[in-house]
Parts: C-alpha cells; sequence; structure tokens
C-alpha cells in the first residue's frame, strides 16, 4: 500500500480590482465575456451598471470597485466581465461582475487557504471565504453568493427585468 496523501484543491478564477487579486470557485462562474455596452437601467444604485445581452438573455451587470467602494476607472482592453450563477432562496440568478483584468484558473489546495483574519465587528467580510498566495500576492477568495445582500439581488433581478421590458419595446 502507498503512502500518498490526497491533496484536496479547489480551482478558482483570479481577477484583479486594481492592485488587489480576488478568486472565485469555477463553479460559480458561468463565462468570461469581454467588456461591451452596458445599457444603463435609470432609478438603480450606484453599484448596477445596467444590462447587457447574453445570447438573447438579458444578465444584469455589477461593478465591483463601486461595490467595494473603490473609485472609478477608465475600461481599457482587458476589463471582462464574470458572469456569475448566484444561489437565492432556491433559484440560481446571472449576474455579471465587471473586473479590471481576469488572470487565470489557479488551484489551491484547502490547506493553503487562512482564515479571513478579524478586523473588528464593524466591517463585515462575511463575504470572504479567506486569503490565499498568488504569485507573490494575496488572493482574497470571495463566496459571491454572500457578496450581495438579498436585496441587492432582488434588485438585480429588477432590473434585468426592466432590462427585458426595455429590449421589448
Amino acid at each position: 500500500m502507498s503512502d500518498t496523501t490526497i491533496i484536496e484543491a479547489e480551482q478558482y478564477l483570479t481577477f484583479t480590482l486594481g492592485e488587489e487579486y480576488y478568486a472565485i470557485d469555477v463553479s460559480k462562474i458561468k463565462e468570461v465575456l469581454e467588456i461591451q455596452p452596458i445599457t444603463r437601467i435609470p432609478k438603480t444604485p450606484p453599484y448596477m451598471r445596467g444590462v447587457i445581452n447574453v445570447r438573447g438573455g438579458v444578465v444584469p451587470i455589477i461593478d465591483l470597485r463601486t461595490k467595494f467602494g473603490m473609485e472609478e476607472i477608465e475600461e481599457t482592453v482587458d476589463t471582462c466581465i464574470i458572469v456569475l450563477e448566484i444561489g437565492l432562496q432556491n433559484e440560481t440568478i446571472n449576474v455579471g461582475a465587471v473586473a479590471d483584468t481576469v488572470s487565470e484558473v489557479i488551484e489551491l489546495p484547502r490547506e493553503e487557504i487562512e482564515p479571513t483574519p478579524k478586523i473588528g465587528t464593524r466591517l463585515n467580510t462575511a463575504f470572504i471565504d479567506g486569503l490565499g498566495k498568488y504569485d507573490e500576492h494575496f488572493l482574497i477568495i470571495l463566496n459571491i453568493d454572500k457578496i450581495f445582500t438579498e436585496e441587492e439581488i432582488l434588485t438585480a433581478e429588477k432590473t434585468k427585468q426592466r432590462g427585458e421590458q426595455a429590449e421589448e419595446h
């Protein structure tokens, strides 16, 4: 009998916002798209950029920079939309998230993921699953189902419905 140890590793898509590196479990990612024109829907929160058409379906687009309180920057050729499958109650909702760049899919063994540091009771870090290392950088591993509140997901769903209505006219 061999003495090998099976190391369980998760796969993550890595991306950047500014100088920070983030990762999302690949099982939550539907696809990655080049940036494209986004149709703004009036009277939506600042983080809600609008909607795009993906193969005949309307997908609401969220600006992660705005959501995370970062300054806005000009889009570049590297700017991408990560289409995510977010769980809400008993259904899955597709939402696009704008990222500055998408890097690559990596495997990260569970034992190499550090727990989220306790930063105090005022800061909500429930949407961070942990910290890993990517090259020489810290990698913030996001729990995509916890980044957005239920109210924000419902706002995204309403934005999608308003976009579908606008497409019909």
